[in-house]
C-alpha cells in the first residue's frame, strides 16, 4: 500500500470508537493513551491505563482536536498526535531533543509539533506513517500553523516498532522536513515551514 491508500482525518468525537479499536483495551505504549507529553511523570504515571484513557477521551470531546487518524476503509490503522507545542508541555522540556528554539517559542500557538505515532500491527511498513505525516501537515496548515517540528529517531534500525513512536527521520526527510538542531545524539529536531 502507499500513503495514497489511506484516508487521514482529524480526530473528532465521532471517531473515538475507531481510535479505541486502534489502541486496544490496554492503550498503546504501556497504557499511555497519548498523555505522555501532556503532563509530568509524577502526575501521568498513576493514570496509565484507564485513567489515561478517560483523560484523553475528555480531551477529544472538549477539543481542540489533538491529532489525525489514518483509515484503511473503515478501520483506523494509525494515529499521529499533532498540534500546538503549548498543548504538550513535556515535549518542550529543556532536557529533551525537542526543546524549542528561540525562533519557535512555545507561547506562539502557530508553532506545532508532530510528537507521537502509533500504527496498527499488520499495517507497519506500508506507508501509514508517511500518510499520517502528510495528513497532519495539511491539518496544521488548515488550522493556521506556521511550522511543524518533530524529533524523530535517526537510528530507526536499532529500535523496535514501539520505540519509534516519535517516527523515523527518513519519513520526515521524504516529507520535506529539514534538521534545524541536534540537541541529543540520534534525535534531530526537524522542521517543516508552512
Amino acid at each position: 500500500m502507499s500513503k495514497a491508500d489511506f484516508q487521514v482525518v482529524p480526530l473528532t468525537p465521532e471517531h473515538w470508537p475507531a481510535l479505541e479499536d486502534l489502541f486496544g483495551p490496554q492503550g498503546p505504549c504501556y497504557g499511555c493513551w497519548c498523555i505522555h507529553f501532556r503532563m509530568p511523570p509524577k502526575l501521568r504515571k498513576p493514570l496509565l491505563g484507564e485513567g489515561a484513557r478517560q483523560l484523553f477521551e475528555e480531551r477529544v470531546r472538549k477539543g481542540p482536536r489533538p491529532g489525525v487518524l489514518a483509515f484503511a476503509g473503515d478501520i483506523a490503522v494509525g494515529w499521529l498526535q499533532i498540534g500546538p507545542r503549548a498543548h504538550i508541555p513535556e515535549w518542550n522540556n529543556p532536557r529533551r531533543a525537542s526543546t524549542p528554539l528561540p525562533d519557535a517559542p512555545v507561547e506562539d500557538e502557530r508553532n506545532w509539533a508532530a510528537s507521537c505515532f502509533f500504527v496498527r500491527k499488520g499495517f507497519r511498513g506500508q506507508g501509514v506513517t508517511a500518510a499520517l505525516l502528510s495528513g497532519g501537515v495539511e491539518f496544521a496548515r488548515a488550522s493556521g500553523a506556521r511550522l511543524v517540528e518533530a524529533a524523530p529517531m535517526d537510528n530507526e534500525g536499532k529500535r523496535s516498532a514501539d520505540g519509534l513512536y516519535v517516527g523515523p527521520e527518513s519519513v520526515f526527510q521524504r516529507a520535506g522536513f529539514v534538521e534545524v538542531a541536534r540537541q541529543k545524539p540520534g534525535r534531530p529536531l526537524m522542521r517543516f515551514a508552512l
